[in-house]
């Protein structure tokens, strides 16, 4: 008799978008998830949210791939690439419409700019096309249909997280005016597709998270455990990126970033002279992960060095 496969029930992911080489910021977020799922005897997967064509820089998913590799992390089975998956998509999309769940916006965005309320994710849609699209336009995107829906859960770090879908946010786009799948739903079939049991991430994803539960509700689809990890952000608090001019992490001492990133974190770094490889520090690090450590914050100022700016 064989022996029988390994059950594993944690399943965790790092899922960065090729728009630029790894910053500081994205880095906390890989490490904090691989160190969760790693502690836990779990896998890690990496998954390449390539739906953004006209921000994703030539090279970049290569880029982030080798810098993984270079700084130690090491992933579980093969790199799943959002934009080979738009039939799981459109199939996820198919089931929403069939239940009646979608509607056709011809709205542009300065037309839901003049018209909408601030919220949470953006201007709250004002429900124009809602009960049909006005005379002579066309439909630009699809919407799902948010009743009077409260998504309330527990997350591992912030803690509870109650939002009232339709007057925090509203209906909002699942198929993008150039026919592209919307995050909202590209995660949420992929989460599942993946298996995903464990969700650690930036805390800049936190008010997202209701969407992408209501989605998986509405598709009969599981809801991973979530933890959103402070986002490390400059001197003014904007969140690094290349936008905010966040430089690339260096390839020469990746034990010294590590370290910087394992006490952003809030973690125990091993004595001076204790670590001196990465397959030292990865083990002390994977062994000694205690996410009690964490503080309740969405924000923290990244070191110095990091910055950019």
């Amino acid at each position: 008799m064989g022996t029988p496969d390994k059950v594993i029930s944690y399943r965790g992911r790092f899922a960065p978008s090729p728009t630029g080489p790894l910053h500081f910021g994205s880095l906390v977020a890989a490490v904090g998830s691989y160190l969760d799922a790693r502690h836990h005897g779990g896998e890690w997967l990496v998954r390449m949210e390539d739906l953004d064509p006209p921000r994703e820089v030539p090279g970049a998913a290569t880029d982030i791939l080798h810098t993984l590799e270079h700084y130690g992390m090491t992933w579980d089975g093969e790199v799943l690439y959002q934009g080979r998956r738009s039939t799981h998509y459109q199939e996820a999309l198919e089931r929403l419409d069939a239940d009646g769940r979608l509607y056709g916006c011809a709205c542009t965005r300065k037309e839901i700019a003049d018209a909408a309320l601030p919220g949470q994710g953006g201007n709250i849609y004002p429900g124009t096309c809602r009960d049909g699209l006005p005379d002579g336009r066309k439909a630009r995107t699809l919407r799902i249909r948010v009743e009077d829906t409260g998504v309330n859960f527990d997350d591992g770090l912030q803690g509870r997280t109650c939002q009232q879908l339709d007057r925090e946010v509203g209906d909002f786009v699942v198929r993008r005016a150039d026919r592209l799948a919307a995050y909202q739903l590209a995660v949420v079939v992929d989460d599942a597709a993946q298996a995903i049991s464990h969700i650690v991430r930036g805390a800049d994803l936190l008010d997202s998270t209701p969407r992408q539960i209501y989605l998986q509700r509405l598709l009969g689809l599981p809801t991973p455990a979530y933890r959103h990890l402070p986002v490390a952000v400059n001197a003014i608090g904007e969140k690094l990126g290349k936008q905010t001019g966040a430089p690339a992490i260096g390839a020469a001492d990746p034990v010294s970033v590590l370290l910087d990133v394992l006490q952003f974190l809030q973690q125990d770094t091993p004595e001076s002279g204790a670590a001196t490889s990465l397959e030292t520090l990865w083990a002390w690090a994977i062994e000694r992960w205690d996410n009690t450590r964490l503080q309740a914050t969405r924000t923290r100022a990244a070191p110095a060095g990091y910055r950019g700016g």
